[in-house]
């Protein structure tokens, strides 16, 4: 019989469980609405405005036809502007707006917290190579 705990595919999903719900668990106790993929949106948008939907979801591993939603919902939540790219009129490009610019200056120190936590009972030498690891895994993939 099968061990679950011996198959890595199932060990990964079951980490990125732990790790959403501890997002959403910090997110929502701090009064924020906010998930991971929306948090990734925020941060590349902030580091490169004026970025479009389809390369920004490239940059996020994050499917092209639904990264509209996500940024359909973060423009709601006030976050995001979004505006028809000048030489490609059926592009869209993205910039965070002040409202954005604050929350993600809030939340990221707690999503840093939430990071640690993760890998809470790794010494740092452990840390260090399972973040190596998974880098090598998702490489080029």
């Amino acid at each position: 019989m099968t061990e679950l705990a011996e198959l890595p595919g199932y060990l990964i999903r079951r980490l990125q469980q732990l790790a959403v719900s501890m997002f959403v668990t910090t997110m929502g106790e701090a009064g924020f609405d906010l998930t991971p993929v929306q948090f990734a949106a925020m941060t590349v948008i902030g580091q490169e405005p004026g970025i479009d939907q389809a390369t920004l979801a490239s940059r996020i591993a994050y499917d092209r036809a639904t990264i509209g939603g996500v940024i359909a919902r973060l423009c709601q939540k006030g976050y995001v502007a979004r505006a028809i790219k000048p030489e490609n009129r059926r592009a869209r490009v993205l910039s965070l707006t002040t409202s954005g610019e604050q929350v993600l200056a809030q939340v990221t120190p707690m999503v840093m917290s939430v990071q640690t936590e993760i890998l809470g009972d790794l010494t740092d030498s452990e840390s260090a190579q399972f973040l190596d690891l998974l880098r090598k895994l998702v490489a080029g993939r």
